[in-house]
């Protein structure tokens, strides 16, 4: 991972992923996978949204 892939400091992201896990049980560490799951699949369909915008501005531009 680069650098510019980092979140910046003090974004939700930047928190989430420097939370202690130690301190969380069984259940809530479950309970985490389960939303980071479903953050995960909402991420790649706004990206894939993204890249299908992308690729038809690409497109309509490049008829000229």
């Amino acid at each position: 991972m680069e650098e510019d892939d980092l979140p910046r400091p003090g974004a939700p992201l930047d928190i989430v992923i420097k939370e202690d896990l130690d301190r969380l049980s069984v259940h809530e560490l479950e309970a985490r996978v389960a939303v980071l799951e479903r953050e995960i699949s909402r991420t790649k369909a706004r990206l894939a949204g993204a890249r299908d915008f992308k690729s038809n501005a690409d497109a309509l531009f490049s008829k000229s």
